[in-house]
């Protein structure tokens, strides 16, 4: 049997492949558009080489999206190299030179030489909505931070006492501001008329506000539009989120997790592929999620940990914010989180324990297919 490996240094309008034997020899090196019918031809080509074929690419996504479909329809093995990697490996082969065909060449020989590269593999359609769904929901959140944040400048600039009094991320002060603009109408409006205003408009302590707007005010319209508007979207999108998640057949077990809610699932599914056994083991996972240790020792000194580099931070994100809620709503994590911090740890040194502590229990319900169920309160000792 014939083995080949084939390296692809994929781009946005072209790849290069580089396909090399057991002994390192380069039987092709071909720069291919980005276009379906050139890609078939290609792995028309490679295969054509050899019995048996694994593939190597430097992207998961993005101008590699094509390819990657391509490779896993014809059942083709694909493994993920990161441009850090592939950078690092590169200083250990001849030259110093940088080109598309040279790196191609390093994913190839490091596919043949290496066993622990992550595969890449088809996600079902229900992934990939959760994907695009969350991706765009995280796009609006930041968009909306960014206009409260420009809104917040602008007031502080003019009147800090309203941006002070102002709850600039409730719907009831930017419902307010979409209405009146200038402190003269405000004035000329008064108290009680403002009040009825915004009573009509089903905000909440419509007179406190009213009292509130009518000492310091001069407020922007159309940045309170836009945040309004922005939220709108985030709570439509919440909706498509939620209807789409609930169809995985996960969606049971990871909500019943304590501080994992529906965003926060689907953001773990997206993040992770919803197969567990892509990474094997919970060790493997808490280190893609960016939550365990890692060892720096050296000669005599050992025990030394640090916070890894490489790790996913989107996933992070999902582990650290869920651990906050937890210790919020579950007595255990709670428990957890005390104990930690009696033995000296910092907050986030603390989060951080009880965040990889919950990617075990995690892993054991999605391996075993079951909803967490909260353990029995300690008994009281005599």
């Amino acid at each position: 049997m014939i083995a080949i490996w084939a390296g692809i240094d994929a781009g946005k309008t072209h790849h290069h492949c580089v396909a090399i034997d057991e002994s390192g020899h380069r039987l092709l090196s071909r720069r291919v558009a980005n276009d379906e019918p050139t890609l078939l031809e290609l792995l028309a080509d490679v295969l054509a080489l050899g019995d048996e074929v694994a593939w190597g690419i430097d992207q998961a996504d993005s101008g590699a999206a094509l390819t990657i479909a391509l490779l896993l329809n014809h059942d083709q093995p694909v493994h993920y190299l990161s441009g850090r990697a592939i950078h690092r490996a590169s200083e250990s082969y001849r030259g110093e030179g940088k080109t598309d065909a040279k790196d191609a060449a390093v994913i190839a020989d490091q596919v043949r030489v290496r066993r622990d590269l992550h595969s890449v593999r088809t996600s079902d359609d229900t992934i990939t909505d959760l994907k695009l769904l969350t991706g765009r929901r995280m796009d609006l959140v930041a968009d909306r931070t960014r206009t409260v944040n420009r809104l917040r400048a602008h007031l502080t600039g003019i009147f800090p006492g309203l941006e002070r009094a102002l709850d600039l991320t409730n719907t009831g002060p930017l419902t307010l501001l979409t209405g009146y603009q200038a402190p003269a109408a405000l004035r000329r409006l008064g108290v009680k008329r403002l009040a009825t205003w915004l009573r009509n408009r089903k905000v909440l302590r419509a007179n406190q506000l009213a009292e509130t707007a009518l000492l310091a005010a001069e407020l922007v319209r159309t940045l309170a539009t836009e945040v309004i508007s922005l939220t709108q979207q985030i709570a439509e999108l919440d909706k498509a989120i939620e209807t789409r998640f609930r169809e995985h057949h996960t969606f049971d077990v990871v909500t019943s997790m304590p501080g994992l809610g529906v965003i926060l699932g689907a953001e773990f599914l997206a993040a992770t592929g919803g197969d567990m056994t892509v990474f094997g083991t919970a060790d493997r996972l808490a280190g893609f999620g960016g939550v365990a240790p890692v060892p720096r020792d050296s000669g005599k000194i050992s025990g030394n940990l640090r916070r890894p580099r490489r790790y996913n931070r989107r996933l992070q994100r999902v582990f650290y914010i869920s651990a906050l809620f937890s210790i919020r709503y579950c007595e255990n994590s709670r428990r957890f989180y005390d104990r930690k911090r009696a033995e000296g740890k910092r907050h986030i040194q603390a989060v951080l324990a009880l965040a990889r502590r919950c990617v075990n229990v995690l892993w054991a319900l999605l391996r075993d297919g079951r909803r967490c169920e909260p353990a029995p309160p300690p008994p009281l000792v005599a």
